[in-house]
């Protein structure tokens, strides 16, 4: 029988029962379909449903042991997956609003397979599974370009758009070394998916020109250590360079650099960087003090506003508790899934070489993949959006 992990607990910050409050705050927004929105209806106003946050909020709900509706949730994201392998990029309702493909959205779901795997140990599930990853996969990677770098959004129309994201492919990175795990555990191994993800994290640590100038986002500053591209020193200096831009002592982790607020969710996020990076004393003061958050039913505002002094947008959404209870989950490593940001299939998450060194430039002049390009950055196309 798959086995449920037991509720992590982050002693002096939150108990195993917070944790569980946190995930059944997720679990009371879920819809009847198993879909997870961003947030229940607030002012008469409904939260859309996305597949990376959908997934996020799924892998939340195991690691707090309310498997069931976790299952639901899977079970609708694979029965709502397009031929072409992709999600759009919005529900509200049930009803599509943003039909264009995300290729960060389509290539987490092989995470979430992965976490549920590694947690429960559902062989069953996996394979059940695994036509839906693999489909998504594929769509993920015909929107790789010869450089590396993964194009944001396929267009309802088919179309690629002409840019792609950092924030965005260090997430794909994750996905696609769970992908790769999970393919060579099911005897279904991709060595092609392979070439393509150490491809993908060279690009992601040596070329900034390769993606639009998003670097307002704090996302963009952390992500490429927290999905695994950038590591050791030149992680530990990423992190430091961005440090005193996007925190604020004793609030948290903005959103965006040049606006005064804070948000639950990037501030977990950073919090499992940080504890990826080896940097676990200021994870853990972070991530106690992200708790002014916290609401009495175990859910988490999404932002403070702190010049108005107002939580700010004002819902308490369903992604943000999921990374609350991810990140408890990384700090207390309770779980089995809790070193997914670490390690996958025991293989440490890391900087990669290109596998193709010619394609991106590097075969040709000498590069240093540890996280410090050779080109300044700027060349990245505009009108990107963030991974939220």
């Amino acid at each position: 029988m798959p086995s449920e992990p037991a509720p992590p607990a982050v002693p002096g910050v939150v108990t195993a029962d917070d944790v569980v409050a946190t995930a059944r705050s997720i679990a009371r927004q879920q819809e009847e379909s198993g879909a997870i929105p961003w947030f229940s209806p607030v002012g008469g106003v409904p939260g859309h449903v996305d597949a990376w946050n959908h997934v996020e909020a799924a892998m939340a709900l195991t690691v707090a042991g309310l498997g069931a509706q976790a299952r639901r949730a899977y079970a609708w994201l694979a029965s709502v997956q397009r031929p072409d392998g992709s999600w759009p990029a919005k529900w509200v309702l049930g009803e599509v609003t943003e039909p264009g493909g995300e290729s960060n959205h389509a290539a987490y779901v092989a995470v979430g397979v992965w976490h549920e795997l590694v947690c429960t140990g559902d062989e069953d599930f996996a394979r059940r599974m695994w036509p839906t990853v693999r489909r998504a996969i594929d769509f993920t990677l015909g929107l790789q370009t010869r450089r590396g770098e993964i194009i944001w959004i396929r267009h309802e129309n088919g179309t690629a758009s002409d840019h792609a994201l950092l924030t965005g492919c260090s997430s794909i990175y994750q996905s696609l070394r769970c992908a790769v795990a999970l393919a060579e555990h099911l005897g279904e191994p991709q060595p092609e998916w392979e070439l393509a993800t150490d491809q993908l994290g060279h690009v992601v640590a040596a070329h900034p020109e390769a993606f639009a100038d998003k670097s307002r986002w704090s996302m963009d500053w952390y992500y490429p250590v927290l999905g695994g591209p950038v590591r050791g020193d030149a992680g530990a200096r990423r992190l430091a360079e961005g440090w005193d831009e996007f925190v604020v002592p004793g609030l948290g982790c903005r959103c965006v650099a040049d606006q005064p607020w804070v948000t639950a969710a990037e501030s977990c996020e950073l919090v499992m960087a940080l504890d990826a990076a080896g940097d676990r004393d200021r994870a853990l003061e972070l991530f106690t003090t992200i708790q002014h958050l916290r609401h009495e039913d175990g859910s988490y505002w999404t932002g403070w506003q702190f010049e108005n002094k107002r939580h700010f947008p004002g819902d308490r959404s369903t992604y943000t508790a999921a990374a609350v209870v991810l990140a408890a989950d990384a700090l207390a490593d309770a779980s089995p899934g809790a070193r997914l940001f670490k390690e996958i299939a025991g293989r440490p998450l890391g900087p990669c070489a290109a596998s193709d060194p010619l394609a991106c430039g590097c075969g040709l002049v000498p590069v240093d993949v540890g996280g410090r390009p050779p080109t300044p950055p700027g060349a990245g196309a505009p009108g990107a959006t963030p991974l939220r």
